[in-house]
């Protein structure tokens, strides 16, 4: 697993986990990194993390509207922090490219969730990717 993908799953734990304690989740990262043996407060889950925070009311509009059928209150938790972060990617991440944000958002979600959570994480980022280059364009 390369350095970016580990990264990711370090970010959707601790974006899962302030979900279920109701927490910051950048204040969660931050107590991680003081409590691990070797701190990296410079890697690419604080950037995620930090991203999703700062974008998570209009990245929550959009999986609202986007997510057919589901309502995120609905939505397991995990799923909910997959897609949060697969849309950051998608949106505000401009080194990494979109076939790139959506399948690492899949590969999570086969690792992490349900049987039925890569298809649904596919199909919401999927149709995003649709109109990817518009919604850039009003951010």
């Amino acid at each position: 697993m390369g350095a970016r993908s580990k990264a990711r799953k370090r970010a959707v734990d601790v974006l899962y986990a302030a979900a279920l304690r109701d927490a910051d989740p950048v204040r969660l990262l931050d107590e991680r990194n003081e409590a691990a043996e070797h701190p990296s407060p410079n890697d690419y889950a604080t950037t995620l993390v930090e991203g999703v925070v700062a974008h998570r009311e209009r990245i929550d509009e959009l999986l609202t509207e986007h997510a057919e059928g589901w309502t995120l209150d609905r939505m397991p938790f995990v799923d909910l922090a997959v897609l949060r972060l697969g849309v950051y990617e998608l949106l505000w991440a401009s080194d990494v490219p979109d076939v790139v944000a959506i399948d690492e958002a899949v590969q999570l979600a086969k690792s992490l969730s349900t049987d039925d959570s890569p298809r649904f994480v596919n199909g919401v980022l999927g149709r995003l990717a649709t109109i990817a280059d518009q919604l850039r364009a009003t951010l």
